[in-house]
């Protein structure tokens, strides 16, 4: 399968073994599960306070029993097992589809669906509803735990995805994805204008080594990222913009991509609560307020791709959301 992370809002697989820390005498007294969280950016503070419970985590030999203990100088050694293989269920889950043949499934995803299960997450998602569906005739590829998965969006990103249905399927959308051949366009509202008004933004994209939940630009190591912007559409003063919604064209899929990238021209998503930086001015507060916006102004609006069996070009597009369009009507306003 290929590489792409296509905005998948999952978290990295934290790495079973064991993880080694040293605390020198200066530094102790912080309280354990923080001080571990810090210096160990891939696990959360919750996931080692449940280690901590499961007596997997010692300091020099000697077991730690309280995460709010405080440190002292010595090796900590946390023991992380290995990921227990969880099997999807089918659910009743009603989808929109905009097309399916006996290779491929293209659906327009709700805000709220994730796209497969995840830990504290396992029933409601794009998976358990295509196994209703499609029942055995999902793509194995993706495993036991993402069958016909080839590309995801964040949970609260709304909009067109595929799913393959056979392996020949999945193999040749795993290329498409690989070899950046597909058309995605996506419609985000953001905090004031992207100055220029279109543009490229490049940057590598890694994990934040300050909140493991987050992406970040970095200068070295990463993915490379590149998204081509353009401002349809600005609200408020013509001088300087309060919002405006702007065209994302995807050349590579990385996880968040289009949130970082338009964060870091100081133009986030409305409605962001991971990079939104700062809130907007009163009037589109209260726009947002008005149009039940409760996730981020991101819509997968265009999908385009050449059948990777049939050989057939297809290209679906997919109308704002209710919550964005309201949130359209009520920026025009401004």
């Amino acid at each position: 399968m290929a590489s792409e992370d296509d905005l998948g809002i999952e978290t990295e697989a934290e790495p079973a073994g064991v993880l080694s820390v040293e605390i020198a005498a200066e530094e102790a007294g912080e309280r354990i599960d923080k001080a571990l969280a810090l210096r160990l950016p891939e696990l959360s503070r919750a996931r080692l306070q449940a280690l901590i419970a499961e007596a997997r985590v010692s300091v020099d030999g000697r077991p730690v029993t309280s995460g709010s203990a405080k440190t002292m100088a010595g090796t900590y050694r946390v023991e992380v097992p290995p990921p227990e293989p969880a099997e999807p269920q089918a659910e009743a889950i009603p989808l929109t589809i905009l097309y399916e043949d006996a290779h491929l499934v293209v659906l327009d995803k709700p805000p709220g669906m994730a796209m497969h299960p995840a830990p504290g997450s396992e029933r409601g998602t794009v998976v358990n509803a295509l196994l209703h569906h499609c029942g055995e005739s999902l793509s194995g590829i993706g495993g036991v735990a993402r069958p016909g998965i080839v590309h995801r969006i964040d949970k609260e990103t709304s909009g067109v995805v595929v799913a393959a249905k056979s392996d020949a399927a999945h193999q040749g959308l795993s290329a498409l994805f690989a070899a950046h051949d597909i058309e995605r366009v996506y419609v985000a509202f953001t905090r004031g204008a992207p100055n220029p008004s279109r543009g490229t933004i490049e940057g590598a994209i890694a994990r934040s080594t300050h909140d493991r939940k987050k992406m970040a630009l970095v200068k070295s190591g990463g993915r490379h990222a590149i998204t081509h912007y353009r401002v349809e559409r600005t609200f408020g003063p013509q001088e300087k913009p309060l919002a405006a919604r702007v065209a994302c064209r995807l050349e590579t899929g990385r996880t968040h991509q289009i949130r970082v990238h338009l964060a870091s021209k100081g133009t986030p998503c409305l409605g962001d609560p991971t990079y939104g930086s700062g809130p907007p001015a009163e009037k589109v507060r209260e726009a947002v307020r008005a149009s039940g916006l409760a996730r981020q102004a991101l819509h997968a609006a265009v999908l385009g791709f050449r059948h990777p069996v049939t050989g057939e070009d297809l290209r679906f597009e997919s109308p704002l959301p209710a919550d964005m369009a309201r949130l359209e009507s009520l920026l025009a306003a401004l």
